[in-house]
């Protein structure tokens, strides 16, 4: 059967999609969720992941506000990764699907 007045599919839930098909976004969240903050936890949860796709993922989920980037003043400096409101949203939603 075809849907005649069915509307179209929101512009915010089409980039969230894009988003979350990229390799290793929906792990970024997942390790998030479980407690990973920094670049190196990051890695060793996602391995194998290069340095280069996971700083790519880390700054697009913080572009989409699903991480927030934190500069720690500690020496040495460092930044941590969290999770904002709609990202443990986000991550709610992800964890629903992996546990049925």
């Amino acid at each position: 059967m075809r849907c005649r007045s069915c509307a179209p599919i929101p512009e915010e839930a089409r980039h969230l999609a894009g988003l979350l098909e990229r390799r290793f976004s929906i792990s970024v969240i997942w390790a998030s969720a479980q407690g990973a903050t920094r670049f190196n936890e990051y890695v060793q949860a996602l391995r194998p992941v290069a340095p280069a796709t996971l700083t790519a993922r880390l700054h697009e989920l913080e572009e989409a506000g699903i991480l927030t980037r934190l500069l720690v003043d500690d020496r040495p400096p460092r930044v941590e990764y969290r999770l904002t409101p709609r990202g443990e949203r986000v991550a709610g939603a992800v964890a629903r699907l992996l546990t049925g």
